[in-house]
């Protein structure tokens, strides 16, 4: 066991390589964690946008098949919108990801059933989160904390659950860990500073959720740059330059777009050949040279600027080159996408009793939610690690009580803020809540990063204590039972609830049952159905008719090309024309439960999927 690292100077924000050790560690990890997901995933539902995704990536494969084959013709608009045009809500990376992955083994060399192959690169993804974990963990922290942080991730039902999706909350939660880890590591090299760049370029191309941090990051860029040109008067000037150079450009787009008249008119002459694209290749140009004069000056001060320089010019020019869509019309059909997500649907939401179907939300719904769906002995550390760095920030700043702690270093800030800004974009009264948890799973390792930092040094304490008492006693003596105090009641939770992630709920709500009682939303998804499905295929009669509650027909179908429906059932859009009925559990949809009773004759079900007791999907069978 390690103890918490500590710097020389407190307000440093520099980064430090990995050892070979923790490089080898890390890659253990991936592969522990990408076998697991692999491993668990055909017992795991078919979300309904899981489903979309699929029909979405199997598309875009075929634009790869036609591009092979007629090059000319795959790159017109016309058959780009052909291929691209569905789901085009959201960026294609992930998507695109899926397809070629299910081309490969699935279409091509038939080693994986349908779903495994699109899923895989998503556990790929997320199997980045423990690994990269452990490596920021340990370097500002020790170890201890690296392993806790690793090992604790997807051990919460809900993360474990999502990162078995084909789709994007898990990979922009990985995307944003590795975005920051590069941030930190361009301290100490300008080539991680361009990674970064590169790492902002892929996270915007996988979900909108990281267009937020250049927000997050620029202040600690800049504010490591000021301090790293204390005391040399040339480099603070070129800082200053810099700094100009952004804000000169952010003004003349301002004054574009009132002197055009408004966004829409800013919008529509935004062409190639426009100043909208001279002042972007500008910035480009004058950031490269601004910090190519700069580097002969100071470097440490260089090192800092070169992230920002980097996504600002990589992050566009990727999000453009990975999403074919964008090509013949990228202003028009960025803006519609920007726009999509600026106004999106509030679904309704099962909140402590309350159906809310529309905003304001309450401001809470956030940190109560994560507390009652995260396992108490991890949530436990999460809350002490991050108020243990709250208060010594706090009391780092009065004179009298500054000499009782350790200032937070800059690095610990880095994760701190943001341990929160996922949590607070979401909480947001008019933001749209739904989807449990996963829109603010981007903030989740680093919350883990805290938490293992205070098992640290809980761990260390102890030893400490013990060591007094037997000199003898070994670091680990102390590490692996509290480990296993504090993972094992996850794991526990885990195994109990898989695969049915969306119903997880911690010791904190009572679990399943306790949840229920407080009025929270028993499940979503539609996943759950796969509970039933066993039934339905033993017991519906050649050709039935199946109403599968809140199942789109695209799960229908991959339940069906999966093996996991008979394929001679056919699919219904209501009870009145269905044999049997699935209803999923929602209070939003009570009245599909009264309209199966009033169909069938009957309030009796065959048979259901119920956790702990509690009901999450009612089978109900149409009398002979």
């Amino acid at each position: 066991m390690t103890t918490p690292v500590t710097a020389p100077d407190s307000l440093q924000l520099t980064g430090r390589p990995a050892t070979r050790e923790e490089k080898l560690t890390a890659l253990a990890l991936w592969v522990l964690a990408f076998a697991a997901l692999w491993s668990t995933e055909a017992a795991v539902g078919f979300t309904r946008d899981e489903s979309v995704y699929f029909a979405a990536a199997e598309g875009y494969s075929q634009w790869f098949r036609l591009l092979l084959h007629s090059p000319a013709q795959a790159f017109t608009d016309s058959a780009i919108v052909r291929a691209w045009d569905y789901n085009h809500e959201h960026p294609a990376l992930m998507k695109t990801l899926f397809g070629l992955s299910h081309l490969l083994f699935h279409d091509t060399l038939g080693v994986m059933r349908d779903a495994t192959a699109f899923r895989l690169p998503a556990f790929a993804m997320a199997a980045l989160v423990p690994a990269l974990c452990f490596l920021l963990g340990s370097a500002l922290y020790g170890r201890t904390a690296g392993w806790f942080a690793a090992l604790s991730f997807l051990l919460v039902p809900r993360q474990y659950f999502n990162a078995e999706l084909a789709c994007f909350d898990m990979p922009v939660a990985a995307m944003w860990l590795l975005v920051v880890y590069c941030f930190w590591r361009a301290l100490e090299s300008t080539r991680w500073g361009i990674a970064c760049g590169v790492a902002f370029g892929l996270a915007i191309a996988t979900k909108h959720n990281a267009l937020f941090m250049p927000f997050v990051l620029s202040p600690f860029a800049l504010w490591r740059a000021w301090r790293a040109s204390e005391g040399n008067p040339e480099a603070r000037v070129r800082l200053g330059r810099f700094v100009g150079l952004f804000a000169a450009v952010a003004v003349l787009y301002g004054l574009l777009v009132v002197f055009l008249g408004g966004p829409a008119a800013f919008q529509k002459k935004f062409l190639l050949l426009s100043p909208h694209t001279l002042f972007f290749v500008g910035l480009a140009v004058g950031s490269g040279v601004l910090l190519r004069d700069l580097r002969h000056v100071s470097l440490p001060v260089t090192r800092a600027l070169v992230p920002l320089a980097a996504m600002a010019v990589l992050g566009p020019v990727l999000f453009y080159l990975h999403w074919p869509y964008l090509w013949h019309a990228p202003v028009d059909r960025t803006a519609w996408y920007l726009a999509f997500h600026a106004t999106h649907n509030h679904y309704a939401w099962f909140y402590l009793g309350t159906l809310m179907r529309g905003p304001p939300f309450p401001l809470t719904y956030v940190v109560v939610k994560t507390a009652l769906t995260v396992p108490g002995s991890l949530f436990a550390p999460m809350v002490t690690g991050f108020l243990a760095l709250v208060g010594r920030a706090l009391l780092s700043l009065g004179a009298r009580t500054r000499e009782w702690v350790r200032m937070p270093t800059a690095s610990e800030a880095l994760v701190g803020v943001n341990a929160v800004t996922s949590i607070l974009i979401i909480s947001h009264p008019q933001v749209p809540h739904f989807g449990g948890v996963k829109h603010w799973f981007p903030s989740m390792p680093f919350l883990g990063i805290l938490a293992g930092a205070a098992v640290a040094r809980g761990c260390f304490a102890l030893w400490e204590v013990l060591k007094a008492r037997r000199p003898s006693v070994s670091p680990l003596a102390v590490t692996v039972p509290v480990f296993a105090l504090l993972l094992v009641p996850a794991l526990i939770a885990l195994v109990r609830v898989f695969p049915y992630g969306t119903a997880a709920y911690s010791e904190l709500a009572g679990g399943l049952p306790g949840a229920a009682t407080l009025g929270m939303q028993r499940q979503f998804w539609s996943s759950h159905v796969t509970g039933v499905l066993p039934w339905i295929n033993e017991h519906a009669k050649p050709g039935a008719r199946i109403y599968l509650h809140e199942v789109n027909g695209f799960s229908f179908r991959d339940y069906q090309r999966n093996g996991m429906l008979r394929e001679d059932v056919r699919p219904v859009n209501s009870p009145f024309d269905a044999d049997i009925v699935a209803y999923q559990y929602h209070q939003e949809f009570r009245e599909h439960e009264f309209l199966t009773w009033q169909a069938f004759g009957t309030r009796t079900p065959v048979t259901g999927l119920y956790l702990d007791e509690t009901p999450q999907v009612i089978v109900y069978q149409r009398p002979e």
